[in-house]
Protein backbone atom coordinates (compact mmCIF):
# COMPACT_ATOMS: atom_id res chain seq x y z
CA UNK A 1 0.00 0.00 0.00
CA UNK A 2 2.90 2.54 0.63
CA UNK A 3 4.35 1.31 -2.91
CA UNK A 4 1.25 2.36 -4.54
CA UNK A 5 1.12 6.09 -2.23
CA UNK A 6 4.30 7.11 -3.50
CA UNK A 7 3.53 5.94 -7.12
CA UNK A 8 0.19 7.92 -7.17
CA UNK A 9 2.47 10.90 -5.75
CA UNK A 10 4.91 10.78 -8.10
CA UNK A 11 3.06 10.48 -11.03
CA UNK A 12 -0.03 13.08 -10.08
CA UNK A 13 2.61 16.06 -9.42
CA UNK A 14 2.25 18.87 -11.76
CA UNK A 15 4.87 20.11 -14.14
CA UNK A 16 6.45 23.26 -13.41
CA UNK A 17 5.78 25.15 -16.48
CA UNK A 18 3.74 28.44 -16.92
CA UNK A 19 0.39 26.85 -18.15
CA UNK A 20 -1.31 24.49 -16.26
CA UNK A 21 -2.15 21.37 -17.59
CA UNK A 22 -5.49 19.99 -18.50
CA UNK A 23 -7.36 19.34 -15.66
CA UNK A 24 -8.44 15.44 -17.34
CA UNK A 25 -6.48 13.81 -20.72
CA UNK A 26 -8.65 12.19 -22.96
CA UNK A 27 -7.16 10.04 -26.30
CA UNK A 28 -9.91 7.93 -28.79
CA UNK A 29 -7.98 6.01 -30.84
CA UNK A 30 -8.87 2.15 -32.84
CA UNK A 31 -11.82 3.83 -34.46
CA UNK A 32 -14.08 1.17 -36.41
CA UNK A 33 -17.49 1.90 -38.80
CA UNK A 34 -19.35 1.01 -35.10
CA UNK A 35 -16.73 1.69 -32.07
CA UNK A 36 -13.91 3.12 -30.84
CA UNK A 37 -11.66 3.07 -27.13
CA UNK A 38 -11.81 6.22 -25.44
CA UNK A 39 -9.20 6.57 -22.96
CA UNK A 40 -8.73 9.27 -20.40
CA UNK A 41 -6.47 10.39 -17.34
CA UNK A 42 -7.95 11.33 -14.11
CA UNK A 43 -6.46 13.94 -11.18
CA UNK A 44 -7.72 11.45 -9.04
CA UNK A 45 -8.68 7.89 -8.22
CA UNK A 46 -12.39 8.62 -8.59
CA UNK A 47 -14.56 7.14 -11.04
CA UNK A 48 -14.71 9.28 -14.76
CA UNK A 49 -17.58 9.56 -16.59
CA UNK A 50 -18.03 9.55 -20.48
CA UNK A 51 -21.19 10.77 -22.26
CA UNK A 52 -21.11 10.45 -25.71
CA UNK A 53 -23.55 10.79 -28.43
CA UNK A 54 -23.84 12.57 -32.61
CA UNK A 55 -22.92 15.74 -33.09
CA UNK A 56 -26.40 18.14 -33.15
CA UNK A 57 -28.00 15.40 -30.90
CA UNK A 58 -27.89 14.80 -26.82
CA UNK A 59 -25.71 12.43 -25.55
CA UNK A 60 -27.58 9.63 -26.01
CA UNK A 61 -24.88 7.11 -23.84
CA UNK A 62 -23.45 6.94 -20.63
CA UNK A 63 -20.46 5.12 -19.29
CA UNK A 64 -17.96 4.79 -16.58
CA UNK A 65 -13.91 4.45 -16.53
CA UNK A 66 -12.61 2.88 -13.73
CA UNK A 67 -8.98 4.07 -13.03
CA UNK A 68 -5.86 2.86 -11.13
CA UNK A 69 -3.44 4.68 -9.95
CA UNK A 70 -1.09 1.40 -11.05
CA UNK A 71 -1.44 2.86 -14.62
CA UNK A 72 -1.40 6.59 -13.56
CA UNK A 73 -4.95 7.32 -12.55
CA UNK A 74 -5.53 6.13 -16.59
CA UNK A 75 -8.42 4.11 -17.63
CA UNK A 76 -10.20 3.24 -20.67
CA UNK A 77 -13.55 2.48 -22.20
CA UNK A 78 -14.73 0.63 -25.37
CA UNK A 79 -17.55 2.74 -27.19
CA UNK A 80 -19.89 0.82 -29.34
CA UNK A 81 -22.78 0.48 -31.00
CA UNK A 82 -21.91 3.50 -33.03
CA UNK A 83 -22.95 4.75 -36.11
CA UNK A 84 -20.93 4.63 -39.51
CA UNK A 85 -19.57 7.87 -41.03
CA UNK A 86 -21.18 9.67 -37.83
CA UNK A 87 -19.42 12.79 -35.84
CA UNK A 88 -19.64 12.03 -32.44
CA UNK A 89 -19.59 14.40 -29.65
CA UNK A 90 -18.17 13.09 -25.83
CA UNK A 91 -17.65 15.30 -22.46
CA UNK A 92 -14.98 13.46 -19.94
CA UNK A 93 -15.66 14.15 -16.72
CA UNK A 94 -14.59 13.70 -13.01
CA UNK A 95 -15.05 15.34 -9.47
CA UNK A 96 -16.51 18.80 -11.35
CA UNK A 97 -14.30 18.86 -13.95
CA UNK A 98 -15.72 18.89 -17.72
CA UNK A 99 -13.85 18.21 -21.07
CA UNK A 100 -15.26 18.09 -24.37
CA UNK A 101 -13.84 16.26 -27.65
CA UNK A 102 -15.27 14.63 -30.57
CA UNK A 103 -14.16 12.29 -33.45
CA UNK A 104 -15.63 10.04 -36.53
CA UNK A 105 -16.32 7.04 -37.05
CA UNK A 106 -15.06 4.90 -40.24
CA UNK A 107 -17.76 5.21 -43.24
CA UNK A 108 -18.94 0.71 -43.40
CA UNK A 109 -16.73 -1.79 -45.57
CA UNK A 110 -18.69 -1.23 -48.95
CA UNK A 111 -19.20 3.07 -48.69
CA UNK A 112 -16.67 4.43 -51.29
CA UNK A 113 -16.57 7.83 -48.81
CA UNK A 114 -13.43 10.04 -49.19
CA UNK A 115 -11.10 9.90 -46.11
CA UNK A 116 -8.27 11.56 -45.14
CA UNK A 117 -5.41 11.15 -42.89
CA UNK A 118 -2.18 12.65 -41.37
CA UNK A 119 0.41 10.46 -40.07
CA UNK A 120 4.18 11.19 -38.66
CA UNK A 121 6.27 10.20 -35.39
CA UNK A 122 9.29 11.10 -32.81
CA UNK A 123 8.37 13.03 -30.19
CA UNK A 124 10.37 14.72 -27.46
CA UNK A 125 13.94 13.41 -28.31
CA UNK A 126 17.15 14.68 -26.29
CA UNK A 127 17.33 18.78 -26.29
CA UNK A 128 13.70 18.61 -28.04
CA UNK A 129 11.38 17.91 -24.94
CA UNK A 130 8.29 20.52 -25.04
CA UNK A 131 8.96 24.07 -24.89
CA UNK A 132 8.52 26.19 -21.85
CA UNK A 133 6.43 28.52 -23.89
CA UNK A 134 6.15 26.79 -27.48
CA UNK A 135 4.92 23.62 -26.00
CA UNK A 136 5.44 21.00 -29.17
CA UNK A 137 4.50 23.67 -31.75
CA UNK A 138 3.68 20.70 -34.56
CA UNK A 139 0.48 20.18 -32.84
CA UNK A 140 -0.63 23.32 -33.97
CA UNK A 141 0.02 22.85 -37.78
CA UNK A 142 -1.72 19.13 -37.62
CA UNK A 143 -4.43 21.15 -35.86
CA UNK A 144 -5.09 23.40 -38.87
CA UNK A 145 -5.48 20.53 -41.55
CA UNK A 146 -8.78 18.37 -41.66
CA UNK A 147 -7.91 14.62 -40.87
CA UNK A 148 -10.40 11.82 -39.87
CA UNK A 149 -7.87 10.46 -37.82
CA UNK A 150 -3.71 10.67 -36.74
CA UNK A 151 -1.42 7.80 -37.39
CA UNK A 152 1.24 7.95 -34.49
CA UNK A 153 3.71 5.56 -35.80
CA UNK A 154 6.34 5.08 -33.03
CA UNK A 155 9.04 6.89 -30.72
CA UNK A 156 6.02 7.89 -28.86
CA UNK A 157 7.78 8.80 -26.15
CA UNK A 158 11.80 8.96 -25.83
CA UNK A 159 12.29 6.53 -22.54
CA UNK A 160 15.83 6.60 -23.01
CA UNK A 161 16.83 9.94 -23.78
CA UNK A 162 17.02 12.85 -20.30
CA UNK A 163 15.84 16.24 -21.81
CA UNK A 164 15.64 19.36 -19.37
CA UNK A 165 17.24 22.98 -19.44
CA UNK A 166 16.09 26.48 -18.82
CA UNK A 167 13.58 26.50 -22.12
CA UNK A 168 12.15 23.06 -21.48
CA UNK A 169 8.74 21.97 -19.07
CA UNK A 170 10.66 20.11 -16.10
CA UNK A 171 9.80 16.37 -15.45
CA UNK A 172 11.54 14.76 -18.58
CA UNK A 173 15.26 14.93 -16.98
CA UNK A 174 15.79 11.14 -16.51
CA UNK A 175 16.12 7.68 -18.56
CA UNK A 176 13.20 5.45 -17.32
CA UNK A 177 13.94 1.90 -16.52
CA UNK A 178 10.74 1.53 -14.04
CA UNK A 179 7.31 1.85 -14.85
CA UNK A 180 6.59 4.73 -13.11
CA UNK A 181 9.30 6.44 -15.01
CA UNK A 182 7.46 5.14 -18.26
CA UNK A 183 4.25 6.33 -17.20
CA UNK A 184 5.35 9.80 -16.35
CA UNK A 185 7.30 10.06 -20.11
CA UNK A 186 3.97 9.51 -21.27
CA UNK A 187 1.94 11.58 -19.06
CA UNK A 188 4.60 14.55 -19.70
CA UNK A 189 4.21 14.34 -23.26
CA UNK A 190 0.16 13.66 -23.35
CA UNK A 191 -0.01 17.09 -21.09
CA UNK A 192 1.01 19.38 -23.81
CA UNK A 193 -1.80 21.81 -24.09
CA UNK A 194 -1.60 21.31 -27.89
CA UNK A 195 -1.42 17.51 -28.08
CA UNK A 196 -4.65 17.57 -25.85
CA UNK A 197 -6.21 19.92 -28.07
CA UNK A 198 -5.30 18.08 -31.37
CA UNK A 199 -6.60 14.70 -29.57
CA UNK A 200 -9.53 15.92 -28.28
CA UNK A 201 -10.54 17.03 -31.91
CA UNK A 202 -9.36 13.39 -34.26
CA UNK A 203 -9.11 9.76 -32.97
CA UNK A 204 -5.73 8.33 -33.11
CA UNK A 205 -3.97 4.99 -34.28
CA UNK A 206 -0.41 4.55 -32.10
CA UNK A 207 2.28 2.29 -32.40
CA UNK A 208 5.46 1.82 -30.68
CA UNK A 209 9.14 1.77 -31.79
CA UNK A 210 12.53 1.91 -30.12
CA UNK A 211 12.56 4.74 -28.28
CA UNK A 212 9.09 3.92 -26.49
CA UNK A 213 11.39 1.43 -24.31
CA UNK A 214 15.53 1.62 -25.18
CA UNK A 215 17.27 2.59 -28.85
CA UNK A 216 17.21 -0.30 -31.27
CA UNK A 217 15.61 -2.80 -28.84
CA UNK A 218 15.06 -6.45 -30.24
CA UNK A 219 11.97 -8.13 -29.01
CA UNK A 220 11.85 -10.87 -26.20
CA UNK A 221 15.64 -11.06 -25.06
CA UNK A 222 15.06 -6.41 -23.84
CA UNK A 223 14.24 -7.16 -20.32
CA UNK A 224 12.33 -3.85 -20.21
CA UNK A 225 10.11 -4.41 -23.23
CA UNK A 226 7.28 -5.65 -20.70
CA UNK A 227 7.65 -2.73 -18.58
CA UNK A 228 7.77 -0.39 -22.05
CA UNK A 229 5.32 -1.84 -23.38
CA UNK A 230 2.73 -2.20 -20.11
CA UNK A 231 3.21 1.73 -20.19
CA UNK A 232 2.65 2.29 -23.96
CA UNK A 233 -1.09 0.20 -23.78
CA UNK A 234 -1.93 2.08 -20.36
CA UNK A 235 -1.20 4.99 -22.46
CA UNK A 236 -2.79 4.04 -25.47
CA UNK A 237 -6.72 3.65 -26.51
CA UNK A 238 -5.78 0.15 -27.43
CA UNK A 239 -7.89 -2.98 -26.38
CA UNK A 240 -6.24 -6.17 -27.80
CA UNK A 241 -7.73 -9.31 -27.77
CA UNK A 242 -8.06 -10.90 -24.82
CA UNK A 243 -6.10 -13.55 -25.48
CA UNK A 244 -3.25 -11.70 -26.53
CA UNK A 245 -3.16 -9.04 -24.24
CA UNK A 246 0.45 -7.70 -25.17
CA UNK A 247 -1.06 -7.69 -29.10
CA UNK A 248 0.00 -4.09 -30.77
CA UNK A 249 -0.43 -5.40 -34.61
CA UNK A 250 -3.93 -4.75 -36.02
CA UNK A 251 -5.95 -3.66 -38.91
CA UNK A 252 -8.74 -1.30 -39.48
CA UNK A 253 -11.20 -0.37 -42.55
CA UNK A 254 -12.24 2.39 -43.91
CA UNK A 255 -14.76 2.39 -46.33
CA UNK A 256 -14.05 0.96 -49.62
CA UNK A 257 -11.32 3.18 -50.39
CA UNK A 258 -8.57 2.38 -47.50
CA UNK A 259 -7.86 -0.42 -45.35
CA UNK A 260 -4.83 0.43 -42.48
CA UNK A 261 -2.45 -2.87 -41.59
CA UNK A 262 -0.60 -1.19 -38.39
CA UNK A 263 2.85 -3.25 -37.54
CA UNK A 264 4.31 -4.41 -34.81
CA UNK A 265 8.22 -4.41 -35.61
CA UNK A 266 9.56 -4.72 -32.31
CA UNK A 267 8.65 -7.10 -29.33
CA UNK A 268 8.80 -10.21 -31.67
CA UNK A 269 12.00 -9.09 -33.60
CA UNK A 270 15.11 -11.20 -33.33
CA UNK A 271 18.41 -9.23 -32.61
CA UNK A 272 19.51 -6.74 -34.89
CA UNK A 273 22.81 -8.03 -34.76
CA UNK A 274 22.15 -11.55 -36.51
CA UNK A 275 22.85 -12.17 -39.77
CA UNK A 276 19.88 -11.68 -42.21
CA UNK A 277 18.65 -15.01 -43.24
CA UNK A 278 15.29 -17.17 -43.93
CA UNK A 279 15.33 -17.58 -39.97
CA UNK A 280 15.68 -13.58 -38.99
CA UNK A 281 12.83 -12.34 -37.99
CA UNK A 282 11.86 -8.37 -37.28
CA UNK A 283 7.34 -9.81 -37.26
CA UNK A 284 7.59 -13.40 -35.84
CA UNK A 285 5.68 -15.99 -37.88
CA UNK A 286 2.13 -15.20 -36.61
CA UNK A 287 2.27 -11.56 -37.84
CA UNK A 288 4.29 -12.04 -41.04
CA UNK A 289 1.16 -14.80 -41.77
CA UNK A 290 -1.50 -12.45 -40.76
CA UNK A 291 -0.10 -9.33 -42.81
CA UNK A 292 0.61 -11.74 -45.75
CA UNK A 293 -3.54 -13.05 -45.22
CA UNK A 294 -4.94 -10.04 -44.20
CA UNK A 295 -3.50 -7.86 -47.07
CA UNK A 296 -3.89 -9.90 -49.68
CA UNK A 297 -7.63 -10.72 -48.86
CA UNK A 298 -8.44 -6.91 -48.65
CA UNK A 299 -10.61 -5.70 -50.98
CA UNK A 300 -9.96 -1.70 -50.74
CA UNK A 301 -8.64 -0.21 -53.20
CA UNK A 302 -5.79 1.33 -50.88
CA UNK A 303 -3.47 -0.92 -48.65
CA UNK A 304 -1.77 0.89 -46.33
CA UNK A 305 0.64 -0.60 -44.37
CA UNK A 306 2.56 1.50 -40.96
CA UNK A 307 5.87 -0.06 -40.03
CA UNK A 308 7.60 1.86 -37.47
CA UNK A 309 10.36 1.75 -39.37
CA UNK A 310 11.56 2.19 -43.35
CA UNK A 311 11.96 -0.39 -45.79
CA UNK A 312 14.41 1.42 -47.57
CA UNK A 313 16.43 3.83 -45.63
CA UNK A 314 19.42 2.27 -43.48
CA UNK A 315 19.38 3.08 -39.93
CA UNK A 316 21.42 1.77 -36.84
CA UNK A 317 25.14 1.48 -36.99
CA UNK A 318 27.25 -1.87 -37.21
CA UNK A 319 23.70 -3.41 -36.76
CA UNK A 320 20.87 -2.75 -38.80
CA UNK A 321 17.97 -1.50 -36.85
CA UNK A 322 15.25 -1.01 -40.00
CA UNK A 323 14.30 -3.40 -42.69
CA UNK A 324 17.43 -2.45 -45.20
CA UNK A 325 20.45 -4.50 -44.86
CA UNK A 326 22.09 -1.90 -47.53
CA UNK A 327 25.30 0.21 -46.47
CA UNK A 328 25.47 3.89 -46.23
CA UNK A 329 25.69 4.69 -50.23
CA UNK A 330 22.55 1.82 -50.52
CA UNK A 331 24.13 -0.94 -51.73
CA UNK A 332 22.91 -4.45 -50.60
CA UNK A 333 25.39 -6.38 -48.25
CA UNK A 334 26.03 -9.83 -48.27
CA UNK A 335 25.54 -11.48 -44.92
CA UNK A 336 24.08 -8.08 -43.86
CA UNK A 337 21.98 -7.32 -40.43
CA UNK A 338 19.13 -6.19 -41.62
CA UNK A 339 16.17 -7.64 -41.88
CA UNK A 340 15.93 -7.85 -46.27
CA UNK A 341 14.87 -11.31 -46.76
CA UNK A 342 11.99 -11.26 -44.31
CA UNK A 343 11.08 -7.75 -46.28
CA UNK A 344 11.60 -9.67 -49.77
CA UNK A 345 9.58 -12.56 -48.81
CA UNK A 346 7.00 -10.09 -48.01
CA UNK A 347 6.89 -7.81 -51.35
CA UNK A 348 7.18 -11.28 -53.63
CA UNK A 349 3.80 -12.78 -51.56
CA UNK A 350 2.37 -9.38 -52.33
CA UNK A 351 3.49 -9.62 -56.28
CA UNK A 352 2.35 -12.95 -56.47
CA UNK A 353 -1.02 -12.46 -55.44
CA UNK A 354 -1.26 -9.55 -57.49
CA UNK A 355 -1.58 -6.74 -54.71
CA UNK A 356 -2.12 -3.43 -56.33
CA UNK A 357 -2.21 0.09 -54.70
CA UNK A 358 -0.16 -1.33 -51.51
CA UNK A 359 1.24 1.73 -49.53
CA UNK A 360 4.03 1.70 -46.73
CA UNK A 361 3.47 4.56 -44.20
CA UNK A 362 6.75 4.68 -42.15
CA UNK A 363 8.55 7.10 -39.31
CA UNK A 364 11.67 7.09 -37.35
CA UNK A 365 14.47 8.51 -39.73
CA UNK A 366 13.34 12.21 -38.62
CA UNK A 367 13.01 13.29 -42.39
CA UNK A 368 10.44 13.34 -44.89
CA UNK A 369 10.46 11.04 -48.26
CA UNK A 370 7.96 10.02 -50.39
CA UNK A 371 9.80 6.96 -52.51
CA UNK A 372 8.64 4.42 -55.61
CA UNK A 373 9.75 1.53 -55.40
CA UNK A 374 9.75 -0.85 -58.88
CA UNK A 375 11.72 -3.98 -57.39
CA UNK A 376 10.85 -6.35 -60.29
CA UNK A 377 8.75 -6.27 -63.47
CA UNK A 378 6.14 -4.38 -63.77
CA UNK A 379 5.11 -4.41 -60.12
CA UNK A 380 5.67 -1.36 -57.83
CA UNK A 381 4.81 0.13 -54.43
CA UNK A 382 5.55 3.32 -52.59
CA UNK A 383 6.86 3.96 -49.23
CA UNK A 384 6.12 7.59 -47.49
CA UNK A 385 8.33 8.31 -44.75
CA UNK A 386 7.28 11.50 -42.22
CA UNK A 387 8.39 13.15 -39.21
CA UNK A 388 10.03 14.38 -36.81
CA UNK A 389 7.02 15.61 -34.33
CA UNK A 390 9.69 16.77 -32.41
CA UNK A 391 13.22 15.26 -32.10
CA UNK A 392 16.66 15.46 -33.82
CA UNK A 393 16.67 16.52 -37.26
CA UNK A 394 17.54 13.92 -40.02
CA UNK A 395 18.57 14.20 -43.18
CA UNK A 396 17.99 12.27 -46.48
CA UNK A 397 20.85 9.63 -47.27
CA UNK A 398 20.85 6.82 -49.82
CA UNK A 399 18.21 4.37 -50.42
CA UNK A 400 18.01 0.89 -50.81
CA UNK A 401 19.10 0.25 -54.27
CA UNK A 402 17.62 -3.46 -53.79
CA UNK A 403 13.93 -1.94 -54.37
CA UNK A 404 14.84 -0.10 -56.92
CA UNK A 405 13.45 2.94 -55.33
CA UNK A 406 13.24 6.81 -56.97
CA UNK A 407 12.91 9.30 -54.72
CA UNK A 408 9.98 11.64 -55.60
CA UNK A 409 10.67 14.10 -51.96
CA UNK A 410 13.07 14.31 -49.40
CA UNK A 411 13.24 16.50 -46.86
CA UNK A 412 15.26 17.35 -43.68
CA UNK A 413 16.03 20.01 -41.11
CA UNK A 414 12.21 20.79 -39.91
CA UNK A 415 9.61 18.92 -38.20
CA UNK A 416 6.83 17.75 -40.61
CA UNK A 417 3.88 15.10 -40.78
CA UNK A 418 2.18 13.05 -43.50
CA UNK A 419 -1.47 14.19 -44.75
CA UNK A 420 -3.42 11.63 -46.96
CA UNK A 421 -6.43 11.70 -48.83
CA UNK A 422 -8.19 8.96 -50.54
CA UNK A 423 -11.18 9.30 -52.80
CA UNK A 424 -12.80 7.73 -55.82
CA UNK A 425 -10.09 9.48 -58.07
CA UNK A 426 -6.93 8.52 -56.32
CA UNK A 427 -4.40 8.99 -53.37
CA UNK A 428 -3.11 12.60 -52.75
CA UNK A 429 -0.03 12.68 -50.13
CA UNK A 430 1.22 16.01 -48.67
CA UNK A 431 4.07 16.97 -46.73
CA UNK A 432 3.51 20.02 -44.21
CA UNK A 433 6.00 21.54 -42.30
CA UNK A 434 5.82 22.95 -38.71
CA UNK A 435 4.85 26.25 -40.11
CA UNK A 436 1.55 24.55 -41.53
CA UNK A 437 3.71 25.46 -45.14
CA UNK A 438 2.82 22.14 -47.57
CA UNK A 439 6.12 21.77 -48.88
CA UNK A 440 5.39 18.99 -51.38
CA UNK A 441 2.25 17.11 -52.70
CA UNK A 442 1.82 14.14 -55.06
CA UNK A 443 -1.09 12.13 -56.45
CA UNK A 444 -1.44 8.55 -57.72
CA UNK A 445 -4.52 7.33 -59.60
CA UNK A 446 -5.42 4.01 -58.53
CA UNK A 447 -4.48 0.86 -60.66
CA UNK A 448 -6.93 -1.79 -61.98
Amino acid sequence: MIARVALACLLIALPASGAAPPPLLVTVGDVTDTGAVLWARGRSPAPITVRYGETGGPPAAEREIKVSAAADLSGKVALAGLAPAARYRYTVSQSGHDVPGEFVTAPAAGAAAPVRFAWSGDLGSRTQCRHLTDGYPIFRALAGVKADFFVFAGDTIYADHPCGGPDRVPGYQFVATKLPEYLAKHRYNREDLDVQAYFRSVSVYAVWDDHDVRNDFSGPREPLMPIGRQAFLDYFPIEPPAVEPGRLYRKFRWGSLLELFILDTRQYRSPNAERDGPGKTMLGAAQKRWLIESVTGSTAVWKVVVSSVPLSVPTGGKARDSWSNADVLGFPVENGTGFAIERDALLRAFRQHGVRNLVFLAADVHHAELIRHHPVGDWSFHEFIAGPLSASLGRPRPLDNGLNPRSLFAMGGTENFGLVSVDAVGLTVKIVDVTGAVRFTHTIGPEP
